[in-house]
Parts: C-alpha cells; structure tokens; sequence
C-alpha cells in the first residue's frame, strides 16, 4: 500500500509539474507572438503552435486572449524587474571606487532595460496602453518602482557612510534611473536598434559623472 500511495504522489507531483510547465511555454510563446504580430494580429492558434500544444490547451489556461496577453505581460515584466534588482544589488555600501560600483551597476541596468525582452514589452505597452490601462502600472509601475525602492535604500546607506550627499534617497534613485535610460529609447530606435556594449558603458559613465556633480561627496 506504501508503494502504491507514493507511486501516486509521484505522478500527482509529475502531472502538477507538467501543468506549470505547459503554462510557462504558452506564457513564454504568447509574448513571442504578442511581440511580433501586435496584440490585435496575434492569434490563439499561433500562440498554441509557438508554445507546441493545442489550441485547446491554451484555453484550458487562459480563458482567452486579453487574459493570454494580461498574464503574459505580467510575466515578461517580472523577469525584467528580477534582472534590474539583480543588477542593483551589486551596488554594495562599504569601501571601494564609488564610481566604478555606479558605472558597474549603471551598465547592468542598461542591459537589462535595453535587452530584446524589456524592448518588446515597452513597444507592447505603448501601442496597447490604451486598451490594457492597468498595464501601465505593472509594466513600468511596480517593477520600475521596486527598482527605485532598492536604490533609494542604497543610496541612503551610502549616504549615511558620508559617500554620497543624498537628502532624498527616492529622488536621487529616480534621477539616478532617468540619466541612464533617458537617451536610450532615442540610441536603441525605440528597442529595434542592439546597442554595442562599448555605448552601453558610455551612456552608464556619463550618467554617473553628471549623478556625482550633483550628490557625489564634497572635497
């Protein structure tokens, strides 16, 4: 009896797996399509043949397209927060070349916010703002803001270590966020144009002389 109970678990466990998987490659293959057709082109069947299941499949976990395309976006945005909290926690607050940790931590959040992905998924939320309003928030709303969140605490650590003059943390996190990304959309053609690591680094050493000037230590 102990055996048959655990052979059934297993399987219970295998067939729970199995869902999730499923539901990460229609997730997964719906921001593919959704990224190449636009939201009003894309179509269910497509979505199924990217993901390699039925169509019926698809139904089975989403009930149907805006709630595909909600679920997706919401996925691609989470990844693409994980990547920019991973890049600023490499700004660590202890001893070492200030500059050199911003420029570093400076680079990655370029990667990341002009990496294929991110691209798309900004594309997708300006042409379907219109229809999908409460996108804006979970797109550039909750993960740019817990971003900002990680900064802002950040720079008040270094600023309580006499490293940086920051009297508020949010906003120097804010502007901080705004010298990086602010010529990208222009540099990357709105996402369709791959920018080579050397521009990446330069944007990311402009952005932090001019962050410096204004909230780098006094001599």
């Amino acid at each position: 009896m102990r055996d048959v109970a655990q052979a059934a678990s297993s399987q219970t466990r295998s067939a729970s797996r199995g869902r999730i998987d499923k539901r990460e490659a229609i997730l997964e293959a719906a921001f593919t399509v959704f990224s190449r057709q636009g939201y009003a082109q894309a179509c269910v069947q497509e979505i199924a043949a990217e993901a390699g299941v039925a169509k019926p499949t698809v139904y089975n976990h989403m009930h149907d397209k805006e709630t595909l395309f909600r679920h997706a976006m919401r996925t691609a945005a989470e990844r693409a927060t994980a990547g920019s909290l991973a890049a600023v926690e490499r700004l660590l607050p202890g001893d070492g070349d200030l500059r050199a940790m911003l420029e570093d931590v400076g680079y990655h959040l370029l990667r990341c916010h002009s990496d294929e992905r991110s691209s798309a998924l900004r594309r997708l939320l300006y042409a379907e703002v219109t229809r999908f309003p409460d996108l804006f928030d979970v797109v550039l709303g909750g993960g740019a803001g817990r971003t900002t969140e990680l900064l802002a605490d950040r720079f008040a650590r270094l600023s309580l270590a006499g490293r940086l003059r920051v009297t508020d943390p949010v906003e120097a996190a804010d502007q901080f966020v705004a010298l990086l990304t602010g010529p990208m959309e222009t540099r990357t053609r709105l996402g369709t144009r791959p920018v080579p690591d050397e521009e990446l680094r330069a944007v990311a050493t402009s952005a932090v002389t001019t962050f410096l000037h204004a909230f780098g230590p006094k001599n």
